[in-house]
């Protein structure tokens, strides 16, 4: 017996598990960042840099992998 998912189901699941990805990196990042002695504004920042890092990564894997999945 197989198991067919929809394409859109695999893109919303594949989103959403980047997002979470993404947001644990961000609080990591963030919690370092306040380890450092950064202030909480700065601690911010460095997280919110790496959450826009970690999706501009994967917004740029899917752009390369696009034309060898089509």
């Amino acid at each position: 017996m197989e198991i067919v998912m929809p394409e859109l189901a695999v893109v919303a699941v594949t989103a959403v598990l980047v997002v979470i990805v993404a947001l644990l990196i961000a609080a990591g990042a963030g919690k370092l960042a306040r380890l450092d002695g950064a202030t909480y504004p700065a601690a911010v920042m460095r997280a919110a840099a790496s959450f826009a890092a970690v999706l501009t990564i994967a917004a740029a894997v899917t752009a390369a992998l696009t034309p060898f999945l089509s």
